[in-house]
């Protein structure tokens, strides 16, 4: 699988304890979901391409270098908007673009409800945002709808993804990089990840599911 990344990193480790941790408060999940964010974008972009710059400091003329390309984020909605503030703070000219899925509880198979890409203009770097990257299904629907758009560059960011979901995906996408704090061996029957953090998208936003 030479297009997944899991990124190795002693803060990495120290964060995801505070977001498996079902005591986390979830002003602390939330901050801790933006640190792991930044540890993993840095890695997904380090080989962006640059080109050179002519500034000038306050003491004299100085060569640079600055983004050359037009860099999209993608947040799945919701819980991928967990993710954006701390990209826009690394890349603050990049434009970000919505596409929503809510899981079928029964089938456990995305199902799209918000899309509004245009017609043209799609950037040259796509980073899809998701926290949890489960059975795979919701990233794929994404991928090919960026493919459709014109995105050649598509890159996933994830906190937590499942065995099975990054086998999935990286089989029925070898071209997509996969970037990954951690890697979790299974689904249960609900085809949540174990032992994964529960559900990204309540613990960001303080929605918990009692029923």
């Amino acid at each position: 699988m030479s297009g997944v990344i899991k990124i190795e990193h002693p803060l990495i480790e120290h964060h995801l304890c505070v977001v498996r941790d079902q005591a986390t408060r979830p002003s602390e999940f939330r901050a801790a979901i933006a640190r792991l964010t930044v540890l993993v974008a840095t890695h997904a972009t380090n080989d962006l391409p640059l080109s050179p710059v002519k500034i000038t400091t306050p003491i004299c003329d100085a060569d640079c270098r600055s983004l050359s390309i037009n860099i999209g984020l993608v947040p799945i909605l919701r819980a991928g908007l967990g993710m954006v503030d701390p990209l826009q703070n690394l890349l603050p000219d990049a434009a970000v673009w919505h596409l929503g899925l809510y899981r079928n509880e029964e089938t456990a198979e995305p199902v799209g409800y918000y899309d509004k890409l245009p017609n043209s203009g799609a950037p040259n770097v796509a980073l899809v945002l998701d926290p949890m990257l489960a059975t795979g299904g919701s990233v794929e629907l994404v991928i090919e709808r960026l493919q459709s758009w014109g995105v050649d560059d598509i890159r996933v960011l994830s906190v937590i993804a499942s065995q099975t979901g990054i086998d999935r995906v990286a089989k029925d996408f070898p071209d997509v990089r996969l970037y990954v704090a951690a890697i979790d061996p299974e689904l249960n029957d609900q085809a949540y990840i174990v032992p994964g953090l529960g559900d990204a998208g309540d613990r960001i936003f303080d929605t918990p599911q009692n029923d």
